[in-house]
């Protein structure tokens, strides 16, 4: 009978590598076991030298494929990568889906390259419960770049800007009104733009209308930066190299502007009030047949509005607030 691990005698095996301890790892923080959390905080602090670069964009627009690609490339330049793919949840078992996985295959047998599906189970933003803290697995274990591939939910999926020091939107040709859709969304949060299906003949276009968009024909647009809008095809690998260089390039520039750090502190303060959701939100279910339960009859009246009711929430667990 095997005995299991405690989460603390892992952190050296995902320090040193080992393939197993850092998917026993993973699995731990996907799960938001509380025993984890001890050898969690020592991998953030070991943490904190890969580049992270999340990969978002409409369903259909070719992420993973293009993914995979951009893995070999890095794999080419003698790097390491983690891809952390977040898959939607299955509607029966609650899991992923897996799809990322089968589409990245190239790639997956790969010593250098680790693979992880993360299910959304109902996370909104793209992003999967225990997303960063996989990042922060990925990156003690030695990763040079993480790879976040968002669930592809459209323009409310923005919470990867707030997780990665590099953001890419893929768009594929032919979308038409779906670019105009996404404009008000995730079109905003790149630092780098990439074109996929290069070799549709919609493609140069597309290329064209996303230039126009971000102002990148206008000299007085403004911009410190001009964001890359990169044509792509994964069949060929077209332009994968290009926007591989594009992302590296981003990172340099986060280095030599000094923005660099300012974006990790803006990571770390979004990290921790995602964590302060989530305790309170753990700490809410744990109580909500006790000390709770009177709060929430109070709100079934009707008498208690849900403001008045957060309040009284947060006095249950001794935080003091303003008015």
């Amino acid at each position: 009978m095997s005995t299991r691990i405690d989460s603390i005698d892992l952190v050296e095996g995902v320090c040193a590598g080992q393939s197993r301890a850092i998917a026993r790892m993973l699995s731990r923080a996907e799960a938001g076991e509380a025993e984890a959390a001890e050898a969690l905080d020592v991998l953030y602090r070991r943490a904190g030298r890969a580049h992270v670069v999340g990969i978002t964009g409409v369903p259909g627009s070719g992420k993973s494929t293009l993914v995979a690609k951009i893995a070999a490339a890095v794999l080419a330049s003698g790097r390491r990568i983690g891809i952390i793919a977040v898959d939607p949840s299955s509607p029966f078992s609650g899991g992923s889906i897996l799809g990322d996985r089968i589409r990245m295959g190239e790639v997956t047998g790969d010593p250098a390259v680790f693979m992880r599906s993360m299910a959304t189970r109902g996370a909104l933003g793209g992003l999967a419960r225990g997303t960063l803290e996989a990042v922060d697995i990925l990156d003690a274990a030695g990763y040079d770049m993480i790879v976040i591939e968002t669930v592809g939910v459209g323009q409310d999926e923005v919470d990867v800007v707030r997780a990665a020091h590099t953001t890419v939107v893929v768009s594929a040709p032919g979308l038409g009104d779906d670019i105009q859709a996404i404009k008000a969304g995730i079109l905003e949060i790149a630092d780098v733009h990439a074109v996929s299906k290069g070799d549709k003949p919609e493609a140069d276009r597309t290329v064209t209308e996303l230039k126009v968009m971000l102002g990148l024909d206008l000299p007085a647009s403004g911009l410190k930066r001009a964001i890359p809008v990169i044509k792509t095809c994964a069949a060929s690998g077209a332009g994968v190299a290009e926007l591989l260089a594009a992302i590296d390039a981003h990172r340099e520039h986060l280095v030599t502007s000094g923005e660099y750090e300012s974006r990790r502190q803006s990571i770390r303060e979004r990290r921790m009030l995602k964590a302060a959701e989530q305790i309170l939100h753990d700490e809410f279910e744990r109580h909500r047949q006790g000390r709770m339960a009177d709060l929430l009859t109070a709100l079934g009246t009707t008498l208690v509005s849900p403001r008045t009711a957060a309040r009284r929430l947060l006095a249950h667990i001794g935080m003091e607030i303003g008015q």
